[in-house]
């Protein structure tokens, strides 16, 4: 009796597994969009040698302001909880903007980052304070920068300029509104921005497997 029980669970499972993920497909719960048609990147100074750009991109955007040094441990943080673990994805790429005038405080946590991680996709554009507030506000955002023109939100930018973020029910039922994750926090990163970040980077494989298999079918 129990040689069929286990036959009968071994066709039976992989039949429920298929099921389980073909359905999944149609309820994958997509980040929601906080705010629509964010403004391109204005051009400005970069820290990489080229201006970086956010369509057709997964961007993680901050604004660490003309004081950088003196918060460097947010970027360590961003750097050990999102950057390393997503910097090798297609499409993916970090941003942070700064005032005019901070390249050296840039360069030196480049350098210091340098050492445990690769940087080619990190990238500091500096840009003049009317430029860096007239682009934030086109976020469309609650928070605002400080006067050093710096806010402690990272924000998540999608490849069609939309901020990705939570504005709902969450696990517990309760709501929920979150349109940046602080860079103090080394747990807030870990256990929202990372998964938050993970469900974008799904959504867009997702797009692009059944994208590829209607281009098959026809």
């Amino acid at each position: 009796m129990k040689k069929y029980l286990i036959l009968a669970l071994l066709f039976i499972m992989p039949i429920c597994a298929y099921l389980f993920f073909a359905t999944g497909v149609n309820q994958f719960q997509r980040l929601p969009i906080i705010s629509e048609n964010v403004n391109e990147l204005p051009l400005g100074e970069t820290s990489l040698g080229k201006q970086p750009v956010l369509k057709d991109k997964i961007t993680i955007l901050g604004f660490p302001g003309k004081d950088l040094l003196a918060d460097k441990g947010d970027a360590f943080n961003l750097n050990q909880k999102i950057y390393k673990r997503y910097m090798d994805f297609e499409d993916f790429q970090l941003v942070m903007i700064l005032p005019l005038g901070s390249q050296e405080q840039a360069q030196k946590v480049v350098e210091e980052l340098a050492v445990i991680s690769d940087m080619s996709n990190w990238n500091y554009l500096f840009l003049e304070p009317q430029q860096i507030t007239e682009f934030y506000n086109s976020l469309g955002l609650v928070g605002k920068l400080d006067k050093d023109f710096a806010s402690s939100n990272i924000y998540i930018i999608d490849k069609d300029l939309n901020v990705r973020g939570r504005n709902g029910k969450n696990k517990k039922g309760d709501f929920e509104y979150k349109e940046g994750y602080s860079s103090i926090s080394a747990a807030e990163l870990h256990n929202d921005m990372m998964d938050d970040v993970k469900v974008v980077l799904a959504e867009y494989r997702l797009a692009l497997k059944q994208y590829k298999r209607i281009n098959q079918d026809n």
